[in-house]
């Protein structure tokens, strides 16, 4: 089973001074600019910030699916930063679930094979049929992407990342291509899965009201983090007026 950490105060993640530097032509593009971060276990937090502020490539490095150019990343005591690709790859694939804005389905397969992609390739995975359950779609399990909504891709989406049990759920964007209602159900489930399997969660998203439902708060501006606080008033996604 996954492992509990929600009672060590020890960061899961540990960011002292990242930088991006990304170079296109004779075009230099800064898009972190020396990041300091922490992350601890069970924590939401929900990061905040205009297009170009670095929000997805920090999370990107944050996930293994970036390096940055300068900087430490800890991930407990090991630096992410200094880490082979195939070290990353192993990173990724037991310990982090990724949901994305654009949900990825593979059309030919059902909503059950969908998520058992990740399954069969997992260390310990949960069963398919129990993630699906816990996004409420038990009752869908032999339908197809194109016989779901948007909002029911979004949530097989979550099944799938969910499904390896990883410790750390990253989210970019999930509710960006969802009307509000079909929104908040999906940060429902994403909230449900913080609170009972304790997975630490990161939200990234330009919608200013979701960082009402976070443990904490950060904002990106210019590649630097402008404002980091934590957040009392903790609300449910069903309270959080858009």
């Amino acid at each position: 089973m996954m492992q509990d950490l929600t009672t060590s105060s020890a960061p899961v993640f540990r960011a002292e001074g990242l930088t991006r530097v990304y170079r296109m032509g004779e075009v230099t593009i800064h898009a972190l600019r020396g990041v300091d971060l922490s992350l601890t276990a069970g924590e939401m937090l929900v990061m905040l910030g205009a297009s170009g502020s670095g929000k997805s490539t920090l999370l990107n490095i944050l996930g293994g699916l970036d390096r940055p150019t300068s900087g430490h990343l800890y991930y407990h005591q090991r630096d992410l930063a200094a880490a082979s690709d195939r070290e990353l790859t192993a990173f990724r694939r037991d310990h982090v679930g990724f949901v994305f804005q654009f949900y990825n389905m593979i059309p030919s397969l059902t909503a059950l094979e969908n998520v058992a992609i990740v399954t069969d390739i997992a260390d310990n995975p949960m069963p398919p049929d129990e993630a699906l359950a816990l996004v409420g779609l038990a009752d869908r399990r032999d339908h197809f992407p194109s016989q779901l909504s948007g909002g029911e891709q979004q949530r097989v989406a979550i099944a799938r990342a969910i499904a390896k049990q990883p410790a750390v759920l990253m989210c970019d964007e999930p509710t960006g291509a969802l009307d509000s209602a079909t929104g908040v159900r999906v940060l429902e489930v994403i909230d449900r899965i913080n609170r009972e399997l304790k997975t630490t969660t990161l939200i990234i998203t330009h919608n200013q009201a979701l960082g009402q439902m976070a443990d904490r708060l950060i904002r990106l501006k210019d590649g630097q983090v402008d404002e980091d606080h934590a957040n009392p008033d903790r609300r449910a996604p069903a309270e959080i007026e858009w």
